[in-house]
């Protein structure tokens, strides 16, 4: 059996950026934080964590920091994917020596890949990584969807041990879960399905939500892994019109706006990427107060 990285809430951590680069007094407020509220996880320069718009001295100095400030009190994982496999093997050789407990792979953007591409890209990172390896499937972001029968061959990688699903089809996971069971790790990608997700034998959730309400993403596993899948069930729905407003527009400018209205970081994205619009961040403002969130 493979051994699983963590159960419960891993939280996709923001990066904290102003003009003049990485702010890493904040980002270890943040990481020291998150831990106090008890998440299971934290992982750095994923989507949430900008990854696409950090250089490589920024990406490889914020992987350094979180691992150093972290130091195994709870297991880092560090994004590594590109469409770019030769780079993105790079990376994941330099977090494996800095000391992650695992990398995330996310599938190939823009060019994309076929399955037979996907088998061969993935393959690459884990004969190249001395840490797990967690598979990323989001195709809305990327246009490339790995396939059941794709995660199935994948999972008889030794060092390929779980996957964080974002595809939003239930459908798909429950065929990903039949097919890999006890050889590939299942976490949610999207906060609206955790509970979904655990009644199909997932571990956890990879969360946005995390960043400004651990305690509470956190809750939501709690509940199910004890057997409380009502309760469970019911914080998953009363904190949905939040998730939703996260989600209002393109990941990661929301959770910038709504971290900023709590002080942890600065209202700053990097190009593409701006600042949310009046209406939607006064719309998640309120909807943090009426979970009891002080802004």
């Amino acid at each position: 059996m493979k051994k699983t990285v963590f159960s419960g809430v891993g939280t996709a951590l923001i990066t904290p950026l102003d003009q003049n680069g990485v702010d890493f007094p904040k980002l270890k407020a943040l990481i020291e934080w998150q831990i106090a509220q008890g998440v299971d996880a934290l992982i750095v320069c994923g989507t949430t964590g900008e990854k696409s718009t950090l250089d490589t001295k920024e990406h490889q100095a914020v992987t350094e920091f979180a691992i150093e400030t972290v130091n195994h009190r709870i297991p880092v994982i560090a994004g590594t994917g590109s469409n770019d496999a030769a780079h993105g093997v790079e990376m994941t050789k330099h977090a494996a020596r800095s000391g992650a407990d695992a990398v995330l792979v996310v599938t190939p953007y823009y060019n994309k890949a076929t399955q037979n591409g996907l088998i061969r890209n993935f393959t690459a990172y884990a004969d190249a990584s001395d840490c797990p390896v967690i598979l990323y499937n989001v195709p809305s972001r990327t246009g490339c969807n790995i396939l059941p029968e794709t995660a199935e061959k994948l999972a008889e990688h030794p060092n390929i041990v779980a996957i964080k699903e974002a595809s939003g089809d239930i459908a798909q996971i429950a065929d990903i879960a039949a097919r890999t069971r006890g050889k590939l790790d299942i976490y949610s990608g999207n906060d609206d399905s955790i509970v979904p997700v655990l009644s199909l034998g997932g571990k956890g959730v990879i969360s946005v939500l995390s960043n400004l309400m651990p305690k509470e993403t956190k809750e939501i596993c709690r509940l199910y892994f004890e057997g409380k899948v009502e309760e469970s069930a019911e914080l998953q729905l009363r904190l949905f019109p939040l998730i939703k407003a996260l989600f209002s527009e393109v990941n990661p400018i929301p959770v910038k706006a709504a971290m900023a209205a709590l002080g942890f970081c600065e209202n700053y994205v990097r190009l593409p990427l701006t600042p949310m619009e009046e209406a939607h961040e006064a719309k998640l403002l309120e909807l943090m107060r009426q979970q009891g969130l002080k802004v």
